[in-house]
């Protein structure tokens, strides 16, 4: 309603003409002729809301827009044919539980104990979600990912682990792969890992909660490279992408598996006759839900794909800027490469005079520990 009363006072020309246009309010007659215009289409739609599923129907050409502006592989989208689809959740922790939940019951056919993967610095979610969706701690496989391999996970420590399970007797259920980790910003090779469990029956999401935002500028794409192959992806816009909190996205190529049957049709005659209705009820863990899809119509509506971009590629400026202070800076190291907006960085040790990277000791974590506490302890922004 703001933005068509933004658009009618656009429309009330200056007395200059259309070259000096200017926004005017409107004057008090015609603001209650419309205001009454309003009124009685809120309570028409409210008197007949089957007939207008509008929340629902935004929620699906934004999840779209969104899907298409992180350039995701359209098995992902409502409109890429391929009957996939998006929805948008509180959080992350949200979206994983409900794929997870997803792909157990798709092996509920297979007997055996099932087991998810992840890494060492996957989010603590996913292992909460695991917990809740009934996956035994015992086989919730978390896998180490050393430094040397940028604290990526790696194809052949899947494989490893994916191996000794099946040969264990147990069944692989999910893996998660991670691209812009919490603690570093890592960026699993989603590829590789596809390509790991191919044949497996392996459900594969991608939890992009932050780094997925990126996706907007073309350079930034390579993050997702081989997501044609996965069956999940989730990213919050709350994060990187002006919306507020809560908004996480999750796009799935077979959004049935999240519901009962047939339930994420809704099985009205006359909804069908004019084609296909997603009740999101089905695809989430709570039957209500609030409207997401406005604020996030309104980011996308206001800033476009190219104001997400500057905001984006702003942010990367401003963390490589800093990056390249602190490494001017003889005190502090930064022990991992700048990824995305995200600089991680540490005092040195006293006694590393060579600039070497040092080695993470209880003294240098105890002083980096105090350092950490000393900034927030502040309150203060420098």
């Amino acid at each position: 309603m703001i933005y068509l009363a933004h658009a009618a006072c656009d429309d009330q020309l200056g007395s200059r003409g259309a070259g000096e246009r200017r926004r005017l309010p409107l004057d008090a007659g015609e603001f209650r002729r419309q205001g009454r215009q309003v009124v009685d289409f809120i309570a028409d739609y409210y008197a007949r809301i089957d007939d207008y599923p509008a929340s629902t129907e935004l929620e699906v050409v934004v999840t779209d827009w969104l899907g298409k502006a992180l350039h995701l592989p359209e098995k992902l989208l409502f409109g890429g044919g391929g009957g996939g689809g998006g929805t948008l959740l509180g959080t992350s922790c949200e979206a994983m539980l409900c794929v997870i939940v997803a792909a157990r019951d798709e092996k509920l056919a297979v007997i055996g104990d099932l087991v998810v993967y992840f890494s060492d610095q996957t989010h603590f979610s996913f292992k909460k979600a695991a917990r809740i969706a009934g996956i035994r701690r015992g086989n919730c496989r978390e896998i180490p990912t050393p430094r040397e391999d940028a604290f990526a996970l790696t194809a052949a420590a899947l494989i490893a682990a994916v191996n000794a399970d099946v040969a264990a007797g147990r069944v692989p259920l999910l893996l998660c792969a991670t691209v812009g980790t919490t603690a570093t910003a890592a960026v699993d090779p989603v590829r590789e890992l596809c390509a790991a469990v191919e044949g497996r029956g392996v459900w594969v999401h991608v939890d992009a909660a932050y780094a997925g935002a990126a996706c907007v500028c073309p350079e930034h794409r390579h993050v997702i490279a081989g997501a044609t192959s996965v069956d999940s992806l989730s990213t919050n816009p709350h994060k990187w992408l002006l919306a507020n909190m809560d908004c996480c996205a999750l796009c799935v190529s077979r959004p049935a598996t999240l519901g009962t049957d047939d339930d994420v049709i809704l099985k009205d005659a006359a909804a069908r006759a004019r084609g296909v209705v997603v009740d999101y009820k089905d695809w989430q863990v709570s039957l209500s839900r609030r409207f997401r899809a406005l604020k996030l119509w309104l980011v996308l509506r206001c800033h476009g794909v190219d104001g997400l971009r500057d905001v984006v590629r702003g942010h990367v400026r401003m963390a490589a800027s800093f990056e390249r202070m602190v490494r001017a800076d003889p005190r502090f190291e930064v022990p991992v490469p700048r990824r995305f907006a995200l600089v991680c960085f540490r005092l040195r040790d006293a006694e590393d005079s060579k600039g070497a990277h040092g080695e993470f000791t209880v003294s240098s974590n105890e002083a980096n520990r105090r350092l950490l506490e000393a900034v927030n302890g502040t309150g203060a922004r420098t």
